[in-house]
């Protein structure tokens, strides 16, 4: 399609053109309904098939059993910083976190509010959060275990997911999720905001276990409590339907690209190939550690902030937008979610070495 650039975006971030174009085709009248998604009532049989074929999907891209339930909830995953310790906290049973970056802390913070005094067990401020702690011990007491699994502002990511035994591990998937294969049987709950991988703004990812929904409790409030929404097929209010349908689109396309092993090979040689252009040369340096790089937001400086902001201008005007930094930390960061076309990563790679053979 004409004018389209490539979008690195974190978030919202960009969508498989596949899936925007179905949703255009469908927009006025979605399969011979008469009227748009945007328009359809939230209790209509149509739209119960909508919410189901969601669900059915996103269980089936990782194979996520009978065991577990999917909610599609509202509120981003800010709001689950406080759902979850109000939904599994257990009574003189800690909640333990680990501290990899600026969600996490936010999530540490939110439980706080709360009155759960959460326990950090290990944290990698002291090194600017540019790498995953390894050496932490789970306490065998403890209400649950939380990680995130993706760090999008300092480029760092869980490879390999903690054994926590019988503590239920809780993890935040908002940057992550369904880029790659995992055990889903590791996990007690997960949760997801649904704008950089897995649809659109607007829709938070719930998949929870379902001996964990017994933990929710009739005091919480009802807008955060995970077993009522399951009760209710994720439909107790008016949800993102719009949001929810996509989000379904996308966890069909994951499954048409070949499933998630397909999906997890050409994630793993997108970030390959900027990786290794940010290590052959000492023009551009990683910000985050190698054994803790993340396949989905690549981070890295320039020599000085003026040629930073050089080569975001550059870029963008090259059709490469997105690319600046964070706020907070600056450089630039290029997030390559699953949408992102192979031929994204190519031209993205191609501008970085020109830049530096006019720059360096």
């Amino acid at each position: 399609m004409e004018n389209r650039v490539f979008n690195f975006n974190p978030g919202p971030a960009t969508l498989p053109l596949s899936v925007l174009e179905k949703v255009q085709a469908e927009l006025l009248n979605y399969q011979g309904e008469g009227l748009s998604i945007l328009e359809m009532s939230h209790r209509s049989k149509a739209f119960d098939d909508i919410v189901n074929r969601a669900v059915e999907s996103t269980k089936k891209v990782m194979g996520f059993g009978d065991q577990y339930t999917v909610l599609f909830l509202q509120g981003g995953a800010t709001s689950q910083f406080a759902a979850v310790p109000l939904n599994l906290a257990l009574e003189g049973k800690p909640t333990q976190y680990i501290n990899t970056g600026s969600w996490s802390k936010k999530a540490i913070a939110e439980a706080q509010k709360l009155g759960f005094e959460p326990q950090v067990i290990a944290s990698s401020a002291e090194d600017n959060f540019s790498h995953i702690p390894r050496s932490f011990t789970v306490d065998s007491n403890a209400s649950y275990l939380h990680i995130t699994s993706n760090n999008t502002i300092f480029g760092t990511q869980w490879q390999d997911y903690p054994d926590t035994g019988e503590v239920p591990l809780v993890c935040d998937m908002s940057s992550d999720l369904y880029c790659r294969r995992f055990n889903p049987n590791k996990f007690a709950l997960i949760y997801a905001g649904a704008q950089k991988n897995a649809g659109p703004a607007g829709v938070t990812i719930v998949i929870i276990r379902n001996d964990m929904l017994e933990r929710s409790h009739d005091d919480i409030p009802t807008i955060l409590n995970y077993k009522i929404f399951a009760e209710k097929n994720s439909l107790y209010n008016t949800p993102n339907c719009f949001g929810i349908y996509v989000v379904g689109l996308v966890m069909d396309w994951i499954l048409g690209q070949g499933g998630i092993d397909a999906v997890e090979k050409i994630n793993r040689r997108k970030s390959e190939m900027i990786y290794e252009t940010i290590d052959g040369t000492d023009f551009f340096r990683s910000t985050a550690a190698r054994d803790s790089r993340s396949m989905m937001n690549v981070t890295f400086r320039l020599p000085n902030e003026d040629l930073e902001k050089k080569f975001v201008s550059e870029a963008t005007e090259a059709g490469l937008v997105g690319l600046k930094g964070h706020r907070s930390v600056g450089g630039i960061r290029a997030s390559i979610y699953n949408a992102m076309p192979l031929a994204g990563v190519e031209a993205l790679v191609d501008f970085m070495k020109n830049f530096e053979k006019v720059n360096g």
